[in-house]
């Protein structure tokens, strides 16, 4: 099955055992968007993929082998380093077939992940479905989509948050790249990563948020940040719509860099962050917050 259609599925289903589904479903049911705002529409809205929570709760909280090592640049951040891959099971067998069984697992391509920050919406609204673009970030994601045309790319895929701001993003964006596959994700929604370092003054979600979301974020970065399958023989180009602070936390954890410095980084209303993966594990940053396709007077933030 391909990696997209893997990602079709799994988004918004959940995983592990009954005990977890419920544990999930009763802690989302209390949670709370970037805003701080709680509704009936979030306590509606399932988590998908649970086992990939439960398995990022135990990494934020150190208790599980995946923690990544202090200091250097570390080759399997992502659990894909092929020499990783043996798990003991290999053990005993000649060198020679341990080293053929290595080179096999090595990745063939690189994956161009382009992270797109939604346009300038409504912040006066009460709930998620109140929160429209305004008419000036409708502007800013035609903007957007004629600057992803103009580049010239072959896009794979369009994966977008399934807040409503982000969702229109992604309409007017995909008018520009018609034909392309389009996919929901739940795990992508605005939320509160870690909490940041050093902090600021005028947001402070309750402890319980930065867990919450964190675990949340976390899962959506494992699944979509991440070097290349074995079997993907091209190169790929993905558009991911989402919001500022999911952006800056993949960067920050993308390039290794500390998660708690997420909230020093500014991102435009429809600004394009490219990172490039390769085969290697490499993680390249080669825009963060691109606006500059936009007249300066169509230029926001929040």
């Amino acid at each position: 099955m391909s990696y997209f259609k893997v990602v079709r599925r799994l988004c918004g289903l959940a995983g592990g055992s009954a005990v977890l589904v419920a544990a999930a479903a009763a802690v989302y049911a209390e949670s709370r968007d970037s805003s701080g705002e709680k509704g009936g529409e979030q306590r509606t809205r399932r988590w998908g993929a649970i086992g990939s929570l439960y398995a990022a709760q135990k990494w934020r909280a150190g208790t599980d082998e995946t923690e990544p090592k202090k200091g250097g640049w570390d080759t399997n951040w992502d659990r894909r380093e092929p020499a990783f891959q043996t798990n003991g099971k290999k053990r005993g067998t000649d060198a020679n077939d341990i080293e053929l069984f290595v080179e096999n697992k090595k990745p063939k391509a690189t994956r161009h992940i382009l992270l797109i920050r939604h346009s300038q919406y409504n912040l006066n609204g009460h709930s998620d479905k109140d929160r429209t673009l305004t008419g000036l970030g409708q502007e800013q994601a035609e903007l957007t989509g004629q600057r992803l045309a103009t580049l010239g790319l072959k896009y794979d895929v369009l994966i977008h948050s399934s807040m409503t701001r982000a969702v229109e993003t992604a309409n007017i964006i995909s008018k520009y790249i018609p034909g392309i596959q389009r996919v929901s994700c739940d795990l992508l929604r605005e939320g509160a990563p870690i909490e940041p370092d050093p902090p600021i003054n005028h947001w402070k979600p309750d402890s319980v948020q930065y867990y919450e979301d964190g675990a949340r974020i976390e899962a959506a970065f494992r699944r979509y940040i991440h070097r290349a399958e074995t079997n993907q023989l091209e190169d790929t180009y993905e558009i991911i719509i989402c919001h500022a602070n999911v952006i800056r936390y993949f960067v920050c954890r993308a390039l290794q860099f500390p998660s708690e410095g997420w909230l020093r980084m500014g991102l435009n209303h429809g600004s394009i962050t490219w990172l490039t993966i390769r085969p290697s594990g490499r993680v390249i940053l080669r825009t963060l917050g691109d606006s500059g396709f936009m007249p300066p007077e169509k230029v926001t933030r929040s």
